[in-house]
């Protein structure tokens, strides 16, 4: 309430120049997320936007927003405009990066008048956040002029992190749609895409000193069919319920189409894209699956598998960390190639952070292997708990030897965690809560709220993970735990939205399962808690519907029934 108030009165003071405006409190934007403070100004004309609009960018630092901008608006409503460097005196639209608008990181005020629109951001990522909220101020119908109504806005995020993610290891997505993904969370003010390139199921990413990752890595003979664990019951297709279904493997009848799938990224790629989000403020995160679902880094390097004589494949089933061994050996051998990967992984990422996931390591494979008894023994470790923290802090060395910091699930917990790591929480909260006592950053991703591959009716259309995290369970999500004192909140550093891929084959099903969530969770991330409201949001999700509609994005028509 504080900062809600400080930003009233810098607000107030932005327009005491202006003291013959009569402003409306209440402002009627269908904006998501929702601005910190949004007025409209009924005493001012409408800005029209039409051929003739010129984009004014103040400094180099800011054409990356405006071509965004112009991008956008050819792409939605086939409307080209230009940028200048010389203010026009009227009908345009100003990007301005002012050092002396100090609130908050990121921060941005909006104002729309009749002869210009103003866009100043305390940093050019403030701007480009302003860009998004004027984006949601245009009509969504196309015309020849386009009027935009006279507001005012100011606004900074709540969050540093505020991120989604997408796994391309069971289903391989190609850049252009990558793309396009990113282009979505930058709509919605999002600031990290966490890449998930390996996994049991298929390497995404060229690898130069170890080419047999992609050449046999890369690519599995078919995939399951139906839900797990793959009866290949037809009924079973469409049965979505709250709670999982429970069957055990000894159950299972796998069944699997028989059709190869996969792919990968080149370097050169991986670079384009890196680029392409940099330019809309989205930092990238890798991750690098270690030391569990690692089948298709075996299938290619089984000597680094605790059974070196074993003939790995790649998965083509999902759900197995107890049925198939995926585990890598915690031997010299295997982390001097692991340190290799993570070189060339860090020198095509120039994020500081790296995923290294430490995820469902069954340490049922440890148990079984001498060599692995050995490496326990000579390092003076109790358990396999311990030795998976071994292998966690070991690569962490390596990485912070390379000026890097590592995220990791909230396993990595397990046997006591890296001295500097970074704890993302997706088995409910324990996990962030634990690490925020231990001073640590914590990202909260709990699978129940924050997993969209999950269901978001009692009866999908369509296969999808047979949990149940509906829209308004996502809306209501507190990331903050409430277990916390002041102190240890200021370690959630923020959430996060996952999108596993098992049952997610073409890009209309990406969007499917995204949209309308990933509104809920920019808003959270966003907006300050005491301006978020559930029927107020699901009032302004109706624009952003017909938005989508404009743009060719898929999504449940169920929404629309309300």
């Amino acid at each position: 309430m504080k900062k809600l108030a400080f930003l009233i009165l810098t607000f107030a003071a932005i327009f005491s120049t202006q003291a013959q405006i009569k402003v409306i409190t209440k402002s009627t934007a269908n904006i998501i997320p929702k601005p910190v403070i949004s007025q409209t100004l009924d005493a001012i004309k409408a800005f029209t936007l039409n051929e003739h609009t010129k984009i004014y960018v103040e400094n180099d630092s800011l054409l990356s927003s405006a071509e965004f901008l112009i991008a956008y608006l050819q792409n939605n409503y086939n409307l080209k405009l230009e940028t200048t460097t010389q203010k026009p005196n009227k009908n345009s639209i100003d990007l301005i990066s002012a050092t002396s608008f100090q609130v908050y990181k990121d921060s941005y005020n909006l104002k729309v008048l009749e002869n210009e629109i103003v866009i100043n951001g305390n940093t050019s990522a403030g701007v480009f956040y302003g860009i998004q909220s004027l984006i949601q101020l245009l009509p969504t119908t196309k015309a020849t002029n386009y009027k935009i109504p006279a507001i005012t806005i100011l606004d900074y995020p709540r969050f540093d992190y505020r991120g989604m993610h997408l796994d391309v290891s069971r289903h391989f997505f190609d850049v252009a749609f990558i793309k396009q993904y990113i282009d979505y969370l930058a709509l919605h003010k999002m600031n990290y895409f966490h890449w998930h390139l390996t996994d049991d199921h298929g390497w995404r990413i060229e690898i130069r000193k170890y080419p047999k990752l992609t050449e046999i890595g890369s690519w599995r003979n078919g995939s399951i069919i139906g839900l797990w664990p793959g009866k290949g019951n037809e009924n079973i297709k469409y049965q979505v319920l709250p709670n999982e279904v429970k069957i055990t493997p000894k159950d299972a009848i796998i069944k699997t189409d028989g059709v190869k799938h996969g792919g990968y990224y080149t370097q050169e790629q991986i670079k384009e894209v890196v680029d392409y989000a940099a330019k809309r403020y989205i930092t990238i995160i890798p991750e690098i699956e270690m030391p569990a679902h690692s089948m298709a880094l075996l299938a290619a390097y089984p000597e680094l598998g605790t059974e070196p004589n074993k003939k790995y494949t790649v998965a083509e089933t999902w759900g197995m960390m107890n049925k198939y061994n995926n585990v890598l050996q915690a031997s010299d051998s295997t982390f001097k190639f692991l340190e290799n990967v993570l070189s060339e992984v860090m020198d095509l990422f120039p994020s500081q952070y790296i995923h290294i996931g430490g995820d469902e390591a069954s340490k049922v494979w440890w148990k079984q292997s001498a060599v692995s008894q050995q490496i326990m023994k000579a390092n003076g470790l109790k358990n396999e708990s311990e030795l998976q923290s071994y292998f966690i802090q070991r690569i962490e060395k390596f990485v912070n030897s390379k000026g890097k910091t590592i995220i990791g699930w909230n396993e990595i917990l397990q046997g006591g965690l890296a001295p500097n790591a970074v704890v993302m929480s997706w088995q409910g909260e324990k996990g962030g809560i634990e690490a925020a006592k231990q001073n640590h950053k914590a990202i909260m991703t709990p699978e129940n709220k924050m997993y969209f591959n999950h269901a978001q009716f009692v009866k999908e259309d369509s296969l999808v993970a047979n949990k149940f995290s509906p829209l308004i369970d996502v809306y209501n999500y507190e990331p903050v735990p409430a277990e916390l004192n002041t102190e240890q909140a200021k370690y959630i550093w923020g959430g996060q939205g996952c999108l596993w891929s098992e049952y997610i084959t073409n890009p209309a099903k990406v969007q499917y399962q995204l949209f309308p969530r990933l509104d809920a969770l920019s808003e959270i991330l966003w907006s300050p808690k005491e301006k978020r409201n559930y029927p107020d949001f699901q009032k302004r999700l109706q624009a952003q519907f017909k938005r989508y509609d404009m743009m060719g994005i898929t999504y449940s028509k169920k929404y629309l029934e309300n």
